[in-house]
């Protein structure tokens, strides 16, 4: 029987073959592992063991697979950053560096002792193989992110431990490399220390005025990606160019542009969908070509070594999470994700290993032999597989035990519902941001984008422009998977419209721009923004934004004496609160001490990592000096009041005269809080420890409820 000899056609060199056959395994194996319930991430490292040179050799793992390898390595590591949530870092700064140190202190002095007395290795081959084990990479990170739960203090603890050891892992192969060539001297730790910090200086000092800078400048989606994308090969070059790893490097300059990029913005949308669709998928295919299956029956030495390898990697690593949970009283699920994801061994392991296999001593032996080389294939296979499948556990267990939570904390009660209307090009695209940092993710409820078009002669055109400035907001909406509806309207003058509008599509609030022509404030107020708080009685945000809002550095809030008696109060200050956060930006609220009290207690039951200050201010004639306190970079929030409200003040006339004389060129935003409904009911929140402020509030909302009623049948 004749048969056909195939092999010539393998491995498939065709550039073209290449990329379909890569873009088939990642389409299929999701899918196919979904069906099996396994994570998705195994099936990439499996479908890498199949298609590999090790595997039926369809592929060769040729230049392209370490080029593409290499960036989804750094976009792990990018994402990360970007991730991470600094202020929930800097709470937990003190866990995070814990588990840090105990994740690589552990692993190295059980490593040590273990490769000298049972694997009878030398000293510098002990230490070097002992660092492996300390390393890991965020391979399950990509988990975190489909699950939505890249917040959480286990994550945070587990992503910031990551640069810890990594870094000092790195550090002990800088070492071990400079002692096996005979370089370690004074001035080779002296000059370790020199490159490490001028290094850190640059990323962490120069980086982010550079990115705050270009975000001023550049708002199109591509060209920001793009630059995101060099910041972090910079970075990681600059790593690499004292001889570490660069993965190190897209870390600290994902942590360092935190800030400009934030979660819920396109930019971060971008990222993250051309990351998880390519680059990442890449390198965890690139990591399954390295497996050589062949070796399992290779021998009983490779077995051997690799079997103490796997059951040191994990149980020490195990032993940091479990030391990490009893030190800080953290659940055992917590301690599941953290040990998830601090467990699986690739990138910085791959650099320790091959750079021991590289090195040879005066008898011809390299400093890791081949049974430590194939060992380590088998170290990255289990533990890249262990650590998916716990990290998909855990994920699974946090989201099932947070849900009944989520859903009684603000979601069911919040009538939120936004409406921009929008007039010109300019300023749409910043208020559709302004309203995908404030709304509830939680709520999932899309944005409501509105264009009035006089009904004149004119119409036709105006009717075509409104069309241009929707989509645009549509656009940034889409890229942000926010949902958003557009309506192009037909009416006899602006004001009637928006309201209609509001009526319509029953909203719960309005953010609109001002144009700024240089004039009064008063004249460029207008007369709908007048219109409109004078006969909508929901809240209404008007902002003046001079920057890209994602650069703005900090909130200054001016909050009128009476403000917590307002029906709104919650509302404005969770929409606040929401904005800050995602901002990852300060914010102080001026005002009087009762009012800050009610303040305080509610950001620290509802939002207790944002980063808040607070300054008295007793009188609103205080309002032109804290224009000194106002950089260029600041947001400037005065919450104001309709005519006859409680909180309302005849020195609230002068507001857009005081704004056009003291804060020319600030960010501005005036907000007129909610008169109609319960803040307190809407937002589904009490505040414990204030319950006597809780019931003067009541009791003054009542008397205003009949006096309005009373006003209203005469």
């Amino acid at each position: 029987m004749l048969m056909l000899d195939i092999s010539p056609f393998f491995p498939i060199t065709d550039p073209t073959l290449i990329f379909l056959l890569m873009l088939c395994i990642i389409l299929s194996a999701p899918i196919i592992m979904g069906r099996l319930r396994i994570p998705h991430i195994v099936g990439m490292i499996l479908a890498g063991i199949i298609i590999g040179p090790n595997g039926f050799n369809l592929l060769a793992r040729d230049s392209s697979f370490e080029l593409f390898g290499k960036v989804g390595l750094y976009y792990i590591m990018l994402l990360a950053g970007l991730e991470m949530n600094m202020s929930n870092f800097r709470k937990n700064k003190i866990r995070t560096s814990t588990h840090g140190v105990l994740a690589f202190a552990i692993p190295m002095a059980i490593g040590l002792v273990v490769n000298i007395y049972l694997l009878k290795f030398g000293l510098l081959s002990s230490v070097l193989l002992a660092s492996l084990y300390a390393s890991h990479t965020l391979i399950a990170y990509p988990i975190v992110l489909r699950y939505g739960i890249s917040e959480q203090r286990s994550v945070t603890i587990a992503v910031g431990a990551t640069a810890i050891t990594d870094t000092l892992t790195l550090i002990v192969l800088a070492i071990v490399s400079g002692m096996f060539k005979g370089e370690v001297n004074t001035l080779f730790w002296i000059l370790l220390a020199i490159k490490i910090s001028v290094v850190f200086f640059v990323i962490i000092y120069f980086f982010p005025r550079i990115a705050r800078y270009f975000f001023r400048r550049y708002e199109d989606g591509i060209t920001q990606f793009i630059f995101v994308l060099g910041m972090t090969f910079l970075g990681a070059w600059l790593m690499e160019l004292i001889g570490m790893e660069g993965l190190l490097g897209a870390f600290v300059t994902g942590l360092v542009i935190n800030r400009y990029v934030p979660n819920v913005s396109p930019l971060m949308t971008h990222l993250e969908f051309v990351g998880n669709a390519l680059f990442i998928p890449y390198f965890l295919i690139g990591v399954g070509m390295l497996v050589n299956v062949r070796i399992l029956f290779g021998g009983i030495d490779t077995l051997t070594v690799a079997f103490i390898m796997i059951t040191v990697a994990l149980a020490s690593k195990w032993i940091a999470s479990l030391a990490t949970q009893k030190l800080f009283g953290m659940s055992g699920t917590e301690r599941e994700l953290i040990f998830g994801l601090s467990n699986a061994q690739a990138g910085a392991t791959l650099a320790a290993v091959l750079v021991g296999y590289n090195l040879f001593l005066p008898d011809g032996q390299r400093l890791l032999n081949d049974d430590v080389l194939n060992g380590t294939i088998i170290l990255i296979l289990v533990t890249c597989i262990l650590s998916s499948v716990t990290t998909e556990r855990a994920s699974k267990q946090i989201v099932l035990a947070t849900k009944n939570v989520a859903l009684e904390d603000d979601d069911g009660g919040d009538d939120e519902q936004i409406l921009i209307p929008v007039a010109r090009r300019n300023t749409a695209v910043e208020l559709a941001q302004l309203g995908i940092f404030m709304r509830n993710k939680k709520l999932n409820r899309g944005l409501i984008g509105v264009y009035v078009v006089i009904d004149t002669a004119d119409s036709t055109y105006n009717h075509k422009q409104g069309e241009e400035i929707l989509g645009e907001m549509e656009k940034i909406a889409r890229t942000a998977n926010v949902g958003i509806i557009t309506q192009n309207r037909i009416s006899t003058n602006v004001s009637s419209g928006i309201k209609h509008a509001f009526m319509e599509y029953r909203a719960s609030e309005i953010i609109m721009g001002v144009r700024d022509d240089g004039g009064s404030l008063r004249s460029t107020w207008g007369s709908v923004a007048q219109n409109l708080y004078a006969e909508i009685s929901r809240q209404i945000i008007i902002v003046r934004c001079l920057q890209p809002i994602n650069t703005v550095r900090r909130i200054q809030v001016a909050v009128p004496s009476r403000a917590q008696f307002e029906s709104g109060f919650y509302r404005w200050l969770e929409r606040l609160s929401r904005l800050s956060e995602n901002l990852e930006c300060r914010i102080r609220f001026h005002g009087r001490s009762d009012t800050l009290d009610l303040i305080r207690d509610f950001i620290r039951h509802r939002h207790p990592y944002a980063r808040v200050e607070y300054a008295s201010m007793e009188h609103w004639n205080e309002l032109p000096r804290l224009a000194n306190t106002i950089a260029p970079d600041h947001l400037f929030v005065v919450v104001t009041a309709r005519k006859g409200t409680v909180s309302y003040k005849s020195a609230l006339e002068r507001l857009p005269d005081e704004i056009s004389k003291y804060f020319r060129g600030k960010n501005i935003m005036i907000i007129y809080p909610d008169q109609c409904g319960e803040s307190v009911s809407t937002m589904t929140y009490t505040v414990p420890q204030h319950q006597e402020n809780r019931s003067a509030y009541e009791a003054v909302r009542d008397w205003w409820a009949k006096l309005k009623s009373k006003r209203q049948a005469h």
